[in-house]
């Protein structure tokens, strides 16, 4: 399972126009959950942005939910570890704990949790906070992450796991998020 002190949030590309062209909404909302989350638990976040001068920055709801450090990559290439500033973003954080959602699912998603895989980290993918333009695409791409080894999670799910118990000290804050809409 994973903890506080060895996690940090991926968010892939969801940004202006990947969202607009995604028809639910849900996958937006459940990245601030976990985006606010990261917050108050103290977790490290990187954002990465797929073309952003063609494809729109990071979806303004999104942004005033992130921690004040979060790191933002811009790319081109679909696996964000094929980036070098992210490549070190990730290693800088001394953390092996990747939890990853993002735009889209079967494209960039996917292969940056292969990526990352293939460098031993241990992944948790958040279904709920995930998109694509086609639900069976969408689907596909968990697969393929389930069958390449990653853990495929919800967002309360992965939020309890962080907290461990109701005893926490952030206990009411993250059980207020779970309750948004």
């Amino acid at each position: 399972m994973f903890d506080t002190e060895n996690s940090v949030v991926v968010i892939i590309d969801i940004q202006e126009k990947l969202v607009n062209a995604v028809k639910d909404n849900s996958p937006v909302n459940n990245a601030c959950k976990i985006a606010k989350a990261a917050k108050i638990l103290g977790i490290p976040v990187i954002v990465t942005e797929q073309y952003p001068k063609g494809l729109g920055t990071t979806v303004q709801e999104l942004k005033e939910n992130l921690p004040e450090n979060t790191v933002y990559v811009e790319k081109t290439c679909f696996s964000a570890m094929d980036n070098e500033a992210f490549y070190d973003a990730i290693v800088s954080t001394g953390r092996n704990h990747v939890v990853v959602f993002g735009i889209e699912t079967h494209i960039c998603v996917y292969q940056t949790v292969c990526d990352l895989l293939k460098k031993y980290y241990d992944v948790q993918v958040v279904k709920d906070a995930c998109a694509a333009r086609k639900p069976f695409e969408a689907e596909t791409g968990l697969d393929l992450i389930k069958q390449n080894g990653a853990f495929v999670t919800c967002v309360e799910t992965l939020l309890f796991e962080w907290l461990k118990s109701a005893e926490h000290k952030d206990f009411k804050q993250i059980q207020n998020l779970i309750k948004e809409c």
